[in-house]
């Protein structure tokens, strides 16, 4: 069997035989699928982008594909995804080591395609997905098919050529991991409430308001990229982010806000001039708000639509 460490091959083997029509393009088979193919990549890599390469990749090796010896096409797509996740996962790891700034997942509209979260919200929101990023890609991809699309440890380990004790141990691992690095979130509605009220204070540059939403070990991160200006480490604890907050009350002059759903929670759309400026989004506990983030990088706004949302000021915003 194969190990961790041990490189994994681009395409899985055929699992038995099915009977196609002599036209079939395949097409029949892998539309059903396709979400969640989708859904396994993005996971994989906190990128649309690159999740969007993964599944157009999948797509032309099934057609290539002798789908007659196929007998489970689900199960063979889902397998060629995780793989090539893998693989460019283990690539990403290497380029993000050289990325200006701090490297952040980029944020899906879940609001417009509530696909990419339909089966389980696991290993979808911004700050589960940042904790994935420590992972291994196999130990993120164990955890990804367990905990966010219910697959079996049988089924992972034919997936990942892994014993399945293995696979149980590595899922352990990242769920240690994801509780470990977060604490219990608030419920949406609070999530929603905190974010208003964080979003007023910082438009009033409010340092005292600030203090009062925050937990002591609060971080701020932000992801320009290199594009645009931006914080390049993160801001912690309470009076340092509310005093960097404050310092950058000029960044709401002239914009337009509009709420957003952005990987399963209420966001905060920022723009300029019609043009999308930044994402941002809190997660937050007991303890006040833990954590933000904003992403800057005009490429990583991208996938967010921008039609229908409403403003902070109530009114439907075109942004």
């Amino acid at each position: 069997m194969a190990t961790v460490g041990k490189p994994l091959p681009q395409a899985p083997p055929a699992f038995g035989d099915v009977e196609t029509g002599e036209r079939d393009d395949g097409l029949l088979a892998f539309a059903p699928v396709r979400p969640r193919l989708f859904g396994i990549a993005y996971r994989m890599l906190g990128s649309a982008a690159e999740a969007e390469d993964i599944v157009q990749d999948v797509w032309l090796r099934w057609q290539s594909t002798n789908r007659r010896a196929v007998q489970n096409p689900p199960a063979y797509l889902a397998t060629t995804t995780t793989r090539l996740c893998i693989n460019l996962a283990q690539s990403a790891h290497t380029r993000r080591e050289t990325y200006v700034g701090t490297w952040l997942p980029e944020p899906v509209d879940t609001g417009n395609d509530p696909t990419v979260g339909a089966e389980r919200a696991e290993a979808l929101k911004l700050a589960v997905l940042m904790l994935l990023e420590k992972l291994s890609p196999t130990e993120r991809a164990a955890y990804v098919l367990r905990e966010a699309f219910d697959y079996s440890y049988h089924q992972i380990a034919d997936i990942l050529q892994m014993e399945e004790a293995n696979v149980r141990q590595l899922v352990s691992r990242a769920r240690k991991h994801i509780t470990d690095g977060r604490r219990t979130p608030v419920s949406a509605d609070e999530q929603r409430r905190l974010l208003e009220a964080f979003i007023a204070a910082a438009r009033k540059a409010d340092m005292a308001a600030l203090e009062s939403l925050f937990s002591e070990d609060v971080v701020s991160t932000s992801d320009g990229g290199g594009i645009v200006r931006a914080a390049r480490v993160p801001v912690v604890g309470r009076e340092r982010v509310a005093k960097f907050i404050a310092s950058a009350a000029h960044f709401w002059d002239g914009v337009t806000l509009a709420w957003v759903e952005t990987n399963g929670q209420t966001a905060v759309l920022v723009s300029r001039d019609g043009v999308p400026v930044a994402i941002t989004t809190i997660d937050a506990s007991a303890q006040g708000i833990d954590q933000i983030v904003w992403i800057l990088r005009p490429s990583k706004l991208a996938a967010i639509s921008r039609s229908g949302q409403k403003s902070i000021d109530g009114q439907t915003s075109a942004a």
